[in-house]
């Protein structure tokens, strides 16, 4: 059992996407370790109403940087966490988090109170840890990760020229900031959450883990996703995400028109942005109007009933890291049909479910056209990879299972264990052996 000093400034249990993951790794490894949690002082009463297991909850003030940041996040950047722009924003916050956080645990860091650090959030790559500039003098060892960015847009393809920002062409230029490289020089351990990310950081493969996906799944999922089916002559579909260009559901939805169109599957959507105007008017273009529902933004109890009812989880995105959703569907046993890029590469074989290659449009349409035809014709196939996806989901993508995986690392980083061989050859068989 390890005593850890975890940097999880956005860590929130009512928060989505980093703020929840954030919260729900750290809790994870809270029942196998000592967890002394560092979080910003907006997240704390989240934090402690959900009396997770944590050694110790420690809180950083930053009253005036938080109100400034409050302010721009509404105001200028309108709410929208997907901003590369934003993130390059963050660099400065960053920063002031750590010192801060420093400043107030050095003593007990000096103490010996801790035998590790682990920076679990920001999951960005691009966004620098003071901490282990601090810390590489003495005798704790600093982790970062898991790690994920860094993936290039897709040539070719509308939706990333819909959605690619002007930062990305000056993404490398992080690598000259203050703890830039200090960061991941003095880091004892780093841990990539994709195959992309492991590629960027091959320099440091000594001490470079791969982690595939910082998301995971919540135990209470497991037991309602047990069932069979098919549950009806035709097959359900579903995309779950937010309606904007590079989630690409107008890819989705050009590859199921032919099966909605002779009535052998039902099609809902589930999110709500932009395109959601453009995404009606091509169903109608397309003669499916009648059997695509879009359903817009649910609570996520919701979302995971309708994952509960699908049959096939159709999600082409171009340029996906993570991919939380590919997690949920495989528990809820919606079998996943994905691209073959970032995040959803990773976690998808042809065991659980199917992934294409990110050629062109009309080439990825037709091979989603082709996949959902043959599912259709032989639903043995889709029992099998559904059965076989939920118990890939139970023993190998659960928030526990990922937080033996860190274990594994951080024992090792302390002396206390073997070198975990975790690369991104091939993810599914090297967490079997390695959990």
């Amino acid at each position: 059992m390890l005593r850890i000093l975890l940097l999880a400034p956005g860590s929130n249990p009512d928060g989505i996407t980093g703020p929840l993951i954030g919260y729900s790794h750290a809790e994870a490894l809270a029942r196998l370790h000592g967890v002394t949690l560092v979080i910003r002082r907006e997240n704390e009463e989240a934090v402690r109403r959900r009396q997770a297991p944590f050694r110790a909850i420690e809180v950083v003030s930053l009253p005036w940087l938080d109100r400034i940041y409050e302010w721009f996040f509404r105001r200028i950047f309108k709410n929208d966490y997907r901003s590369q722009v934003l993130t390059a924003f963050n660099y400065v916050f960053c920063l002031a988090f750590e010192w801060c956080a420093w400043r107030q645990m050095r003593t007990r860091i000096s103490a010996g109170d801790f035998d590790v650090v682990l920076r679990l959030l920001p999951i960005s790559s691009v966004l620098p840890s003071p901490f282990a500039f601090f810390l590489h003098r003495g005798s704790v060892p600093f982790v970062i990760g898991p790690i994920n960015g860094g993936l290039p847009w897709p040539a070719s393809f509308s939706q990333a020229d819909k959605q690619k920002e002007w930062i990305s062409n000056i993404r490398n230029f992080y690598r000259f900031l203050p703890f830039a490289r200090s960061t991941y020089r003095h880091a004892t351990a780093i841990i990539a959450g994709s195959s992309q990310t492991y590629a960027e950081f091959a320099t440091y493969r000594e001490k470079l883990f791969f982690v595939p996906g910082e998301n995971g799944i919540n135990p209470s999922l497991h037991a309602s996703g047990s069932r069979s089916s098919p549950l009806s002559d035709k097959l359900e579909l579903i995309f779950v995400g937010g309606l904007v260009p590079y989630k690409a559901c107008d890819l989705a939805l050009r590859a199921a028109a032919s099966l909605l169109r002779t009535g052998r599957a039902s099609f809902t959507i589930v999110g709500d942005g932009p395109e959601r105007a453009s995404l009606d008017q091509l169903a109608k273009s397309l003669g499916i109007e009648k059997d695509v529902v879009f359903c817009g933004m649910l609570p996520h109890a919701e979302v995971m009933r309708r994952l509960g009812a699908a049959d096939v989880l159709v999600f082409p995105s171009i340029h996906e890291f993570g991919g939380a959703v590919v997690f949920e569907a495989l528990a809820m046993g919606a079998v996943p049909i994905v691209v073959d890029y970032g995040g959803p590469g990773d976690i998808i074989d042809s065991e659980v479910g199917f992934k294409v290659p990110l050629t062109s449009e009309a080439d990825v349409v037709l091979q989603i056209d082709e996949i959902l035809g043959k599912l259709a014709r032989d639903p043995d196939i889709l029992e099998r990879l559904r059965q076989q996806g939920m118990r890939y989901a139970r023993k190998r993508l659960s928030w526990n299972a990922k937080a033996r995986l860190m274990s594994q690392i951080l024992m090792w980083t302390v002396g206390q264990g073997p070198k975990p061989d975790l690369r991104p050859s091939c993810p599914r068989v090297l967490c079997s052996q390695n959990s």
